[in-house]
């Protein structure tokens, strides 16, 4: 069940990275569907294809690594 949160955890930094460096340079990242969001003035990018694809890698590796 830990490995679980920590991959939603660890699954959050990645797309919350990767999706702000596609995002950045102007990209939405094609499949990834990177978008901007603004909260309070406060402007990130977000993807749920990298949240989903990375939480589910890191859950994988966590099990594995038990």
């Amino acid at each position: 069940m830990f490995a679980f949160f920590k991959a939603v955890i660890l699954g959050a930094i990645f797309s919350f990275v990767i999706s702000m460096v596609v995002g950045h340079a102007g990209g939405t990242g094609g499949a990834a569907s990177v978008h901007p969001y603004v909260i309070e003035g406060f402007r990130f990018y977000w993807s749920w294809v990298l949240f989903v694809g990375g939480a589910a890698l890191a859950f994988a590796i966590l099990l594995m690594l038990d």
